[in-house]
């Protein structure tokens, strides 16, 4: 067994060494997750390509960060820190390299399919790290940096990707990338020193598959219902949750499970999963909602959209930031009351979107739901994971990320589905005009956010129930 750096005896100037190097990593990993979007057009005339194959860039990206992120927990009592976060940033560097000197547009897929197995593995490692080398008095503020890096990134991968592309051509997305990647392993080569426990467990390669088709399956099927429901997504989801129960009885059977799920145990970790997986619905659907909303309805251009996300993603940065510092020092019901009070507030505003609506009251309505979005969900998160003891730490990264790519492939389909309906329903009942149409949607959008309302209500009533909890080590 490795003896683990404790973060008693870790100087400031090591631990600051350390944060930094995660940061930038996952940083630019998770940048690259959302730029890709803005370049489909750029794509599908390149590779002359529909854009149900291009989509695929995005979807392989969320199929193996869905399908790897379970198996961070067993791979982190097997592999030193620097070894799982220095694989992780080469695997990165390695596809961001293949995809921007992609021939053809399968090479390109390969590509980005290595990069999401480097993020997949990079933000278990971001979390389980930052618990180790901070004290329980201080996982607020580290807390809030990872949340400046899931959160910002994706924020304004499309404002960059944008600027990008009309000033040079999509393979600079790429090109532009790799410094940075090159200059991330090296600054964590030197700097990153191991602070897991290596326990080596016995590796029970059955529950490996069951995980893979379980959470692969059922991500894949999410996502891809949320464009079109076939028989294949259809099968995707009954594998998937076949799989997925088997691989639950299988955890709660053996001795050395590969994602320890008797976390579930510990009551408030159990109760902050909830919310974050209430809480995710709602933050990825409502982005998604609203680009499209002013894509469709408002006619906005693709970097029009991204930079009225560039507010709300500094606010969000921002505000993960200084929520995890309060939380350290104030505790987390004093956050999430006024947290809640504006995420609900927000979301009410947003009911109210029509063909009138300005981009300005947009950014507004979003600044305020990304100022209430972190000082729930910073709070929560490691309200839950203080809750755990040692040991757990790597379960319990790995839990809360697969939650969110669960949550967020959910409230895209669930909310997708309800535009979808709603809109359908006011075309039957109206003409076939643009004006109809753009009136539908619209509708449509209104309906999507009533329910969100409703998810962000339940998830408040949860929220009552939270207490800081004393680590059990």
């Amino acid at each position: 067994m490795e003896i683990a750096s404790s973060s008693a005896v870790m100087t400031d100037g090591q631990r600051t060494r350390m944060v930094a190097a995660l940061i930038i990593g996952a940083f630019i990993a998770v940048l690259n997750e959302t730029m890709i979007q803005v370049a489909f057009p750029d794509l599908m005339r390149d590779f002359s390509a529909p854009l149900m194959t291009v989509q695929w860039l995005a979807a392989v990206y969320m199929l193996v960060v869905g399908t790897l992120v379970p198996v961070t927990a067993l791979l982190q009592q097997w592999f030193t820190t620097r070894q799982m976060f220095l694989s992780a940033a080469i695997f990165f560097l390695a596809g961001t390299v293949v995809c921007g000197a992609a021939p053809v547009f399968s090479v390109l897929l390969f590509g980005r399919a290595v990069q999401a197995l480097g993020t997949g593995l990079m933000l278990p490692v971001m979390m389980n790290t930052m618990m180790h080398i901070f004290p329980p008095e201080r996982r607020g503020g580290a807390m809030g940096m990872i949340g400046l890096v899931v959160m910002f990134a994706p924020a304004i991968g499309p404002t960059v990707a944008g600027l990008i592309i009309d000033w040079l051509s999509w393979r600079w997305m790429f090109y532009l990338i790799i410094p940075t990647a090159a200059f991330s392993v090296l600054f964590a080569a030197a700097s990153l020193r191991n602070v897991s426990d290596l326990a080596k467990p016995k590796v029970d390669y059955l529950s490996i598959v069951l995980s893979c088709i379980g959470f692969g399956g059922l991500v894949y099927g999410l996502s891809a219902s949320a464009i079109h429901l076939t028989s294949e997504t259809w099968g995707s989801l009954i594998a998937g949750g076949i799989a997925l129960a088997l691989f639950v009885l299988r955890q709660l059977s053996i001795s050395a499970p590969i994602l320890e799920l008797r976390t579930f145990r510990h009551p408030m970790f159990s109760l902050a999963m909830v919310l974050v997986l209430l809480l995710m619905m709602v933050m990825f659907s409502a982005g998604l909602l609203l680009s499209q909303f002013m894509l469709i309805v408002l006619g906005m251009t693709a970097f029009e959209v991204g930079l009225c996300g560039l507010l709300p993603g500094v606010a969000y940065a921002a505000m993960s930031l200084v929520s995890g510092k309060w939380f350290d020092r104030y505790g987390v019901k004093v956050l999430i009351v006024p947290g809640f009070v504006l995420v609900l507030l927000s979301l009410w505003a947003f009911t109210w979107l029509d063909m009138g609506t300005t981009a300005f009251y947009i950014i507004a309505m979003n600044v305020l739901l990304s100022i209430g979005i972190p000082l729930v969900i910073t709070p929560v998160q490691t309200a839950g994971l203080n809750a755990l003891p040692r040991r757990l730490f790597p379960h319990g990264a790995a839990i809360v990320n697969t939650l969110m790519q669960i949550a967020g492939a959910i409230g895209i389909v669930t909310f997708t589905g309800i535009v979808s309906k709603v809109s359908s329903d006011y075309m039957e009942s109206s003409g076939n005009a643009l004006s109809d149409q753009l009136e539908g949607f619209a509708a449509g959008i209104q309906s999507a956010f009533w329910w969100a309302m409703a998810v962000g209500a339940a998830a408040l009533v949860a929220g009552m129930f939270m207490k800081r909890a004393e680590p059990p080590e």
